[in-house]
């Protein structure tokens, strides 16, 4: 039997409007041409220029100088091989440098797909039936470069959403911050990734450095390498940055929306994008709350895991992700510690279902076969489709599944709150199919989802429709758990089992009778 879904009338769609402004930096020779440029003119000219600048482009950003300031001060290399007193350069000179390596960027242009949502950290101010929650979803822009944003909103008694209003200055976080590396536990992050001769050159080629150093020291160190005979290939290089600029902290302005808030691809990891966040809500054993977010970072040739933490969604952690499992998309935590340990679902090889558990939520190593391809409609793959939502009955588990044709659709599976590899029901039917106002698209027949929420005993299911628009579904949670736990089936065989027994009885009346 199907269970009821109720898709609802919000739709999240791509938005062209929404920009943020970039740095773009060409090569050296054309950027210090460029400098030269702008260092000819005149302060009068430099004065016209920035104010037609700042009529076109102040009510599009907001603090818009200080960001072109923010990109001048990344040329500051550049400024002292010319040997300019950058304290005899104006701030409106400055400025106008600084817009000359911006762009606006629309970070939605092309999709706004696999969404999640989790409970909004300030849930004051509501009525008892009601929710605060935080949407994210994958915005996709030109060059089909990803990025994470947010949209909030309250769900009413019925599970309909009011829309918090949408911010028109979205921005990147006003501050990156890098960490400190201690060399000892940096080069054993990277053994985890390593043959064996590679973990011995990396040591020796870092050999300069303290055992601390900062990034720039890294980046420093790694130039001064390669202008040396015996340095390796590319690729370890290449290598041993990823690695250090995989992990950083950025902060928003404490006066922006969260609408307004763009994760955007930072590190050369996920230059080409930041992939289907999976948010949850986590609890930890002293019962403080955290956000935490399993994501995809694509650097064009490879696809990395990595992972987001945060408390208020102002500040973001990204922390990279380490071990032999990580090495596919797909994976979810679950919301708590199982038994002592974190527990991620995750998918190792493009077709079926895996469980990991782990003592150190960023470090993997082993997993084990949770689900197979069952049904004809998941025949070719079955995965997660978010983070694991705990019930009375188990825990629940809503999947993606791919069948003939490419065809995505979404389904779930119930497991045992001890022993969550132990699955107790799934459906044998899709519980969200592409409907015909669904199927076309970027990637046309795909449901998907990154992760839902349970709300007034109902599940909230946020999914995107062919790779392009995005939008909501609630369904009875009740209705949904008896088809999971066969109960309709075991009414009816108690039900038959009762009817057999009346006529036995009266059968056996009747022979005694006679």
């Amino acid at each position: 039997m199907r269970v009821d879904v109720i898709r609802k009338d919000s739709l999240f769609s791509p938005d062209p409007g929404r920009i943020i402004p970039r740095f773009t930096f060409t090569t050296e020779s054309r950027s210090i041409e460029i400098l030269n440029a702008v260092l000819a003119f005149t302060e009068v000219e430099v004065s016209i220029a920035m104010n037609q600048l700042l009529r076109g482009f102040s009510t599009r950003h907001r603090n818009v100088t200080r960001i072109f300031e923010k990109h001048y001060n990344k040329l500051s290399h550049l400024v002292s091989m010319l040997n300019i007193d950058e304290k005899k350069l104006s701030f409106a000179r400055k400025a106008l440098i600084g817009s000359c390596f911006t762009h606006e960027y629309s970070i939605e242009s092309a999709a706004f797909y696999n969404p999640s949502v989790v409970e909004h950290p300030d849930q004051s101010g509501l009525l008892p039936d009601e929710k605060r929650v935080i949407f994210s979803f994958r915005a996709t822009g030109e060059g089909h470069i990803s990025s994470i944003v947010f949209r909030s909103g309250v769900l009413d008694s019925e599970n309909n959403l009011m829309m918090e209003p949408v911010g028109r200055m979205p921005a990147e976080a006003d501050v990156v911050k890098r960490n400190i590396y201690i060399k000892k536990a940096f080069l054993q992050k990277l053994s985890v990734m390593q043959s064996k001769e590679n973990v011995v050159l990396t040591s020796l080629l870092l050999g300069n450095l303290g055992e601390s150093f900062s990034y720039s020291e890294l980046m420093r160190c790694m130039n001064e390498q390669q202008n040396r005979p015996v340095f390796p290939d590319k690729a370890l290089a290449s290598q041993i940055m990823c690695m250090a600029s995989s992990q950083y902290e950025i902060d928003f302005s404490i006066d922006s929306a969260i609408s307004e808030r763009v994760i955007f691809p930072f590190s050369s990891a996920g230059q080409k994008g930041i992939e289907d966040a999976r948010f949850v809500k986590f609890t930890e054993d002293d019962g403080e709350i955290t956000y935490y977010a399993t994501y995809t970072a694509n650097n064009g040739t490879s696809l990395v895991p990595k992972l987001i933490k945060t408390s208020d969604f102002y500040h973001f952690n990204v922390i990279p992700m380490y071990g032999e499992i990580v090495a596919n998309t797909g994976m979810a935590l679950f919301p708590r510690k199982i038994n002592g340990r974190y527990a991620m679902l995750c998918r190792i090889d493009d077709v079926n279902n895996y469980i990991s558990y782990s003592d150190n939520i960023n470090i993997w190593h082993d997993a084990e076969l949770l689900q197979k391809p069952k049904y004809p409609w998941e025949i070719l793959q079955i995965g997660n489709a978010g983070s694991p939502i705990e019930t009375e009955q188990g825990w629940l588990v809503i999947t993606h599944a791919v069948g003939p044709m490419g065809k995505c659709v979404i389904s779930a599976s119930l497991f045992d709150l001890d022993d969550p590899g132990r699955e107790t029901g799934r459906l044998r039917e899709p519980l969200i199919l592409p409907d015909k106002t669904e199927r076309e698209g970027y990637v046309p027949n795909v449901i998907f989802s990154c992760g839902s929420i349970i709300h007034n005993e109902s599940l909230i299911i946020p999914y995107s429709m062919s790779d392009h628009t995005s939008s909501y579904a609630s369904v009875d949670l009740k209705e949904l758990m008896n088809e999971l736990q066969g109960v309709e089936k075991s009414i009816t065989e108690s039900i038959d089992n009762q009817i057999d027994g009346l006529i036995n009885s009266r059968y056996n009346s009747v022979l005694k009778v006679a």
